[in-house]
C-alpha cells in the first residue's frame, strides 16, 4: 500500500493499516507489509474475482454505522462470488476517504469487517488507501474458488427453463425509504427489518456453489430483479415471462405496500437485495426444493425462459403489466 502522509492526530495511512487492517490479513497477504499477496490454487480448481465499489451518498447514507458499511461492503462481493458458484476465500481492500475520517470511524470499520471474515472464513490480502476531497468510495475485490468448470455464467439459460429467485424481494429498496422517512406509520419491527436488509445483505454463500450442477444461468439481484434477468436473457439470447403474483414477499414488505400485482411490479425493479436468481430445467424442481429446504431458505419459481426476447412482468390472467423501470441505473 502506497504511503500518504497523515494529519494532524490521526495514526496515518501506515499506523492504521498495521493497527486496523493488519490483524485481518491471512497467510497470503504477508502482513501487508509486502507490494502484493501470494495465494496457492490447488490442481482442478480455479478462482473466480469480482470487485465492487460503494460510494457514501449513493449505496449508504452518511449517518450509516461505520461497522454495517464494512459488512456490507464485503457482502455485496460474496453474492457476486456465490452467483458464480464460487465458494469465498480473500479480498483486497481500497479505500478513498475524505481527510476528516477519524481513527476510530476507520477502527469501527475494520471491527464490521472482522466479524464478517469469522462468519464467512475470508481473510484480507491487502489494497490500497488514500485521501480525496470527495465522498467516500470503498471499493472491495473479493476471490473465491471453484470446481473448474463448475461455474454458473448468465449466458446458459435455455427456453423452457423454470426462473427461480432466494428469498424475498424489495425489502432493501423499501428499507433505504424507511430511513428517507418513508412509511412512519409501518410498526417499528417491520421498519427494523427493512433497514436491516439494506444496510446488511445477506450473500447467498451456501446456496450458489450447491446450484453448480441444477442451474444453467445466475446473477445476484443488485439492480432489480427485472433489470439483472434482462441481463440473463441478453447474455443467453432468451426471454423471461414473469408471474407478478410469485415475486416473494416479506411480511414486512407486504405491510408497507401491500401484495397486489402493482406493488409486485414496483418491488422487482428495486435493487440491493442481493438474492440470487437463476434458470434451471423443469425436472431440477424437486432437488431445487430439497436444496431450499436443507438450507432452510426460501427460493421461489417465478416464471419461465422463453424464446421472445425483453422480460414480461405479467398478471394472473396472463396480461402483461406496464413498467415505468426495470430497475436503477447508475448513468
Amino acid at each position: 500500500m502506497p504511503a500518504e502522509p497523515g494529519s494532524g492526530e490521526s495514526l496515518g495511512e501506515f499506523g492504521r493499516i498495521r493497527r486496523f487492517f493488519a490483524p485481518l490479513a491471512g497467510p497470503g497477504g504477508l502482513d501487508l507489509r509486502d507490494d502484493a499477496a501470494l495465494i496457492d490454487s490447488t490442481a482442478g480448481t480455479s478462482l473466480a474475482v469480482t470487485a465492487d465499489a460503494i460510494v457514501c451518498g449513493v449505496h449508504y447514507l452518511p449517518e450509516d454505522p461505520p461497522e454495517l458499511i464494512a459488512r456490507k461492503l464485503l457482502r455485496v462481493n460474496l453474492s457476486d462470488l456465490a452467483a458464480m458458484g464460487a465458494r469465498p476465500r480473500y479480498y483486497l481492500l481500497t479505500t478513498a476517504l475524505p481527510r476528516d475520517v477519524t481513527d476510530d470511524w476507520v477502527a469501527r470499520f475494520a471491527a464490521g469487517l472482522g466479524e464478517d471474515q469469522r462468519r464467512y472464513g475470508v481473510a484480507l490480502l491487502g489494497g490500497d488507501s488514500v485521501a480525496t476531497a470527495g465522498p467516500a468510495v470503498l471499493s472491495l475485490t473479493a476471490i473465491g474458488e471453484l470446481a473448474t468448470g463448475s461455474e454458473i455464467r448468465r449466458s446458459g439459460a435455455r427456453a423452457g427453463d423454470r426462473v427461480w429467485v432466494s428469498g424475498t424481494i424489495g425489502d432493501a429498496g423499501l428499507g433505504l425509504a424507511v430511513l428517507r422517512g418513508a412509511y412512519p406509520q409501518l410498526a417499528a419491527e417491520h421498519r427494523a427489518a427493512l433497514v436491516e436488509r439494506y444496510r446488511l445483505p445477506q450473500p447467498r454463500v451456501e446456496l450458489g456453489p450447491r446450484l453448480a450442477h441444477l442451474a444453467h444461468a445466475m446473477l445476484d439481484v443488485s439492480d432489480g430483479l427485472l433489470a439483472d434477468l434482462a441481463h440473463v436473457c441478453e447474455a443467453s439470447g432468451v426471454g423471461a415471462h414473469i408471474e407478478a403474483a410469485a415475486v416473494p414477499l416479506s411480511a414486512a414488505a407486504a405491510a408497507a405496500v401491500g401484495q397486489g400485482v402493482e406493488a409486485r411490479a414496483r418491488l422487482a425493479a428495486m435493487g440491493d437485495d442481493y438474492e440470487l436468481l437463476f434458470a434451471a430445467a423443469p425436472e431440477t424442481t424437486e432437488s431445487i426444493n430439497r436444496l431450499s429446504a436443507s438450507l432452510a431458505l426460501p427460493i421461489a419459481p417465478i416464471g419461465w425462459i422463453d424464446s421472445v426476447a425483453g422480460v414480461r412482468l405479467v398478471d394472473g390472467n396472463g396480461t402483461e403489466i406496464p413498467v415505468a423501470s426495470m430497475g436503477y441505473r447508475h448513468f
